[in-house]
């Protein structure tokens, strides 16, 4: 069910089909996956799937699972992705002509908490 919700999200879909393929996504493709998807999937349904990239390992996705959580990282804005994306060859979002491709808060619902703290961060940034 919680796979189901992330597909709804056209860039999620890509990276959940490149990792289901076993391909490499990238570190950002990994850390990208790791902010969204933390909010659906469990830990070790999340950690399942990165270890399906031949280049990520069990351990290095528990770290970077735990960082993630850690550091309570919201999911990153498309300008966000698509400045990663250029520092790896793995397309993270695989429409970056498309102004709503690689938008999660478009086509996803994220935990209130979520939205709370995104606010709080563009008031304090005024």
């Amino acid at each position: 069910m919680a796979v189901a919700e992330l597909r709804k999200n056209g860039m999620m879909a890509h990276l959940l089909d490149a990792l289901d393929a076993g391909e490499d996504i990238g570190h950002y493709g990994r850390l990208v996956f790791a902010m969204v998807a933390r909010h659906f999937l469990s830990e070790e349904e999340l950690i399942n799937y990165l270890t399906k990239d031949k280049d990520c390992s069990e351990t290095e996705a528990r770290s970077l699972y735990h960082q993630v959580q850690a550091k309570d990282y919201n999911p990153p804005k498309r300008e966000r992705i698509l400045e990663w994306q250029q520092h790896q060859d793995f397309p993270i979002c695989p429409n970056a002509d498309d102004p709503d491709s690689g938008n999660v808060y478009k086509d996803l619902q994220f935990p209130e908490h979520v939205y709370e703290h995104i606010s709080e961060y563009y008031e304090h940034k005024n």
